[in-house]
């Protein structure tokens, strides 16, 4: 199986579908929509999922405009048997639907398309904060925009992904960013290298139990970014008022396993010089790694030994080289 792009009969690609975390989490406000208008930084790691697709030889003529009936007929998906009780309801499918309804509104959709199978090697934990739904919709997004030669910019592509998932956006983004809005809205941030140790524990809470709890905090004061550029140091390595993860005290107090899993990262923080925290709406938690242990494969192998739950050293994905 080869990864490079350049795609002929019966092409086959893979693309890492990598994870993210939240350095901070803010929620500075309630919208008019519902949503809610957030403040964080995005880190891409290079731990995730893997997605192959394969490119038939057998191409079919798009008829009509029933864009749920061309995706059917051009797209199969394995590996995601037991994701969603419904195959369209996975965001995979659903990105790839949002693409074709994109194309078929813009006038770019040809009268015939290669056959694609999507073949999803899951890695991340479901419910975890990692974005793995989110980053397999946006790889689905980049791909299958070559694979069927539509030509849609990056911010086309943005713009198509936050119609599937908040999240999606920073996936195609492809880069540590400032996100506002509901996560749409990015701005590109140079950070130093780094090293995690992320724990997963087997929890989860509800997105919308999490929303709708009277102790989330939602009114935290919004942060230039010019303001989140310069404190950086604030947020990567240890974490400085005001940065937090708002949904931290309200996830730790409805799910004990991460709780036990952050006491766990905390016990560790003296010696990895790091400060232990949340990603997302949880449940996985992870640690900054000081550079001078993350040679010490000694250490972090009895830190995964010895963690309450699965344990991974992972890499942010500008250094995975």
């Amino acid at each position: 199986m080869t990864t490079d792009n350049s795609l002929t009969s019966k092409a086959s690609i893979t693309r890492l579908s990598p994870a993210k975390i939240n350095l901070f989490l803010h929620i500075i406000g309630k919208r008019a929509d519902n949503y809610h208008n957030l403040q964080t930084v995005f880190r891409l790691l290079d731990w995730g999922d893997y997605l192959h697709f394969l490119v038939a030889e057998t191409v079919v003529a798009i008829k009509g405009q029933d864009v749920s009936n061309i995706c059917r007929q051009l797209l199969t998906l394995s590996g995601a048997d037991t994701i969603t009780s419904a195959i369209e309801d996975n965001l995979i499918v659903k990105a790839a639907h949002a693409l074709l309804a994109a194309a078929l509104q813009s006038k770019k959709l040809p009268k015939q398309l290669p056959q694609v199978c999507i073949g999803l090697d899951k890695r991340l934990p479901m419910g975890a904060g990692l974005g793995g739904g989110s980053s397999n919709a946006a790889t689905t997004l980049l791909a299958l925009n070559e694979i069927w030669a539509f030509n849609f910019s990056q911010y086309e592509l943005i713009n198509i992904g936050a119609t599937v998932g908040a999240d999606v956006p920073i996936f195609i983004f492809g880069q540590d960013a400032i996100a506002q809005g509901i996560g749409e809205q990015l701005t590109p941030i140079a950070l130093p290298d780094q090293q995690y140790l992320v724990l997963t524990p087997t929890a989860h809470v509800s997105t919308a139990e999490l929303f709708a709890h009277p102790k989330l905090q939602r009114d935290i004061a919004p942060l230039s970014i010019p303001t989140i550029k310069r404190q950086a140091a604030h947020y990567t390595q240890a974490l400085h008022a005001p940065y937090h993860n708002v949904f931290t005290p309200v996830v730790t107090s409805l799910a004990p396993a991460v709780d036990e899993a952050l006491d766990y990262l905390k016990s560790l923080e003296k010696v990895a010089l790091g400060t232990a925290r949340m990603t997302g709406s949880g449940s996985a938690v992870f640690l900054p790694l000081e550079n001078s242990i993350i040679d010490d494969k000694k250490l972090l192998a009895k830190w995964i030994a010895d963690a309450p739950c699965p344990a991974y050293v992972v890499n942010n994905l500008s250094c995975s080289g």
